[in-house]
């Protein structure tokens, strides 16, 4: 009986881990993380201490709201950068997509590759979707503001792919 009960709170973690969002919220320390970005360098939160990150999750690259939101980043960059903000994206998609995706539209920041999921489950941003009836997990197209300190400022989880900028910067940290 002890082991069966055992054995359903260890399922119970493990499920929450894959299948959880995390309820990450404004003020809450930003998890930190380790990643490749599209030239195959670690990246870690933990790297831009004493930066404002913009770190923005969407769900694949070249298709046409995560391009719309990319280059809406990239147009914005000068302003979004006088004001203090690195921006790092993540998805799921491997380093080469990434470097393709960031070429082929002269992006002029990082992609982070999470294709693990790790960093995607640490900020509660996969989730499971539903698309002409069929449920699938994905990536949830979330932006997290984190301070200085490495604590979450502000969360934009409805995002407007077009005008992607213009709502961090009414979010000024």
């Amino acid at each position: 009986m002890k082991l069966l009960l055992i054995l359903c709170c260890l399922a119970a973690v493990g499920l929450t881990t894959v299948y959880g969002q995390l309820s990450l919220k404004i003020g809450d320390k930003a998890p930190d993380f380790t990643g490749k970005d599209q030239d195959g360098k670690k990246i870690s939160l933990s790297d831009f201490k004493g930066k404002k990150v913009v770190l923005y999750f969407y769900p694949k690259d070249q298709t046409p709201g995560c391009t719309a939101e990319a280059c809406n980043l990239r147009d914005n960059s000068d302003k979004l950068s006088a004001e203090g903000y690195t921006i790092l994206g993540v998805s799921t998609d491997d380093e080469a997509s990434h470097r393709e995706f960031r070429e082929k539209y002269n992006l002029p920041f990082t992609l982070i590759a999470d294709t693990d999921k790790s960093i995607t489950q640490k900020y509660g941003v996969w989730v499971e979707k539903e698309r002409d009836g069929k449920k699938f997990m994905g990536t949830a197209r979330t932006t997290f503001i984190i301070d200085g300190k490495g604590v979450i400022t502000d969360i934009v989880d409805k995002v407007d792919t077009k005008e992607h900028a213009a709502q961090i910067l009414q979010k000024k940290s």
